[in-house]
């Protein structure tokens, strides 16, 4: 009986037995930072401030039509009136004995109604909105540019993972080329007449020990990686996130001239998109102060009605009974800021604004041309750096053959195995870092080209 309710168990309940299992998913450049933007607070964040400015569009177009429209209304309860004349009721204002009826109770309601349409403003309101949509462009450019400064964080991260698990392969390696250096020089020491030096084997253990130390803290910072991924992904416990390839190579694109990476920059970089939307948003706003300096013509609107079932209506025009009546008027009107003074210094303040906004733009196309020159240097380097340390690889490979063989023979020294192992083994872990550091220069320039970065995965 036991034995068959452990058997229902393990067949409909597995994790119950063998605990909760994880499931590896691969997940490409892309689409990782297409998931990052996507689980990203801080652009989340900054995408309110594109609403914000979108939003401010709405209010000023609103403006355009009843800018000023309001509704008052008064409730309360007021005694009646009564007379001791044979005055009609709508003459009671003749009584100059009226009283209050205190006997006599009614609900008291009144409502006022003012509104006002601009009619013509001289393009002041036209210019504001324009003004505004410009301020949303550049809100909206500027989200760009920080979306794209995210993707390179992006991008950085997962060649970051795919160069901690080159380097844990590496270590694979190289424990496996440790031990067997250390069974050819026990073996060696085992001999006759065996000329292996203590001192090499001393300095041999230094380094097994160096060797382990620097195998802990890239295994450290591999489950740093990992755990940071998991919090970009927004990762279950039950999800292990890779990249679609653990093999870390050089980025496809190949390095172009100079002057491509000038030009889009100057054609595709976000800031400059933004600048020259601010610089719209100042000269719009510049013409809209202005022309706030010139007369409004509107049409206004008022309406009042008041209603207290126990309080007559007066008919005389000249007498108004302020709990009992309807009044309505309609007119045009003109409105005129007199402060002059005040209007020439907003004016002034907004031409220079509409200059500030024109010189940061000169500005900005300065950093941007340093900026550029200062990433294809940076590119460039890298890429030679990646280039002649191959070249070098190659060779140390060589000379650790041959060291191996001389070894087996006896004729090699421990020393030199040593030195070949070490070298080969350093120029391996430099090739890989060099390579992290081109393909992050890389991402770098086309950032600051205004270039896709996906484009450099992407051969010619």
């Amino acid at each position: 009986m036991n034995k068959s309710i452990f058997f229902f168990i393990v067949l409909f309940f597995p994790k119950l037995v063998l605990g909760q299992t994880q499931d590896t998913v691969k997940i490409s450049l892309q689409d990782f930072i297409q998931r990052g933007i996507e689980n990203s607070g801080q652009v989340k964040y900054q995408k309110q401030k594109v609403n914000l400015a979108e939003n401010r569009v709405d209010q000023i177009r609103a403006q355009r039509f009843l800018p000023k429209f309001d509704l008052n209304t008064q409730h309360g309860v007021v005694p009646g009136v009564k007379s001791n004349t044979n005055l009609p009721d709508d003459e009671y204002y003749l009584d100059p004995n009226l009283k209050n009826d205190w006997g006599n109770w009614a609900i008291y309601t009144r409502a006022d109604v003012t509104a006002i349409q601009p009619i013509f403003s001289w393009g002041a309101l036209k210019s504001a909105v324009q003004a505004a949509k410009s301020a949303a462009v550049a809100a909206q450019a500027q989200f760009q540019g920080q979306k794209a400064d995210i993707r390179i964080k992006l991008f950085d991260l997962y060649q970051s993972y795919k160069l901690t698990s080159e380097l844990l392969n590496l270590l694979d390696e190289a424990q496996d080329k440790i031990k067997e250096i250390q069974n050819k020089i026990d073996e060696k020491k085992k001999e006759k007449d065996s000329d292996i030096d203590e001192s090499d084997i001393f300095k041999f253990k230094v380094y097994q020990s160096e060797f382990d130390m620097q195998a802990a803290e890239v295994r450290k910072n591999a489950e740093t990686t990992q755990r940071i991924w998991n919090y970009v992904l927004q990762a279950k416990d039950s999800t292990v996130y890779v990249p679609d390839s653990f093999f870390l190579d050089p980025v496809s694109q190949k390095l172009k001239a100079l002057d491509y990476y000038r030009m889009n920059a100057l054609s595709n970089r976000s800031e400059i998109s933004a600048i020259q939307a601010g610089i719209n948003a100042a000269k719009f706003g510049l013409k809209a102060t202005k022309m706030k300096n010139y007369p409004t013509l509107f049409l206004g609107l008022t309406g009042s009605y008041a209603n207290t079932p126990n309080r007559p209506r007066q008919s005389n025009p000249f007498i108004i009974n302020s709990t009992n009546y309807a009044s309505a008027a309609v007119g045009f009107g003109i409105r005129q800021n007199l402060d002059f003074l005040s209007m020439k210094a907003d004016v002034d303040k907004s031409r220079i604004q509409y200059k500030e906004a024109k010189y940061l733009k000169d500005a900005a196309v300065d950093g941007i041309v340093l900026d550029i020159n200062e990433a294809y240097k940076d590119a460039s380097l890298s890429k030679v750096k990646v280039d002649k340390t191959n070249d070098a690889l190659v060779t140390s490979k060589k000379w650790l053959r041959q060291e191996q063989l001389d070894f087996d023979f006896g004729i090699g020294k421990t020393k030199d195995l040593i030195d070949a192992m070490k070298k080969e083994l350093e120029l391996r872990v430099q090739l890989k870092r060099q390579t992290f550091e081109y393909n992050k220069n890389m991402a770098e320039l086309y950032r600051k080209s205004g270039l896709p970065i996906m484009e450099i995965v992407n051969k010619d």
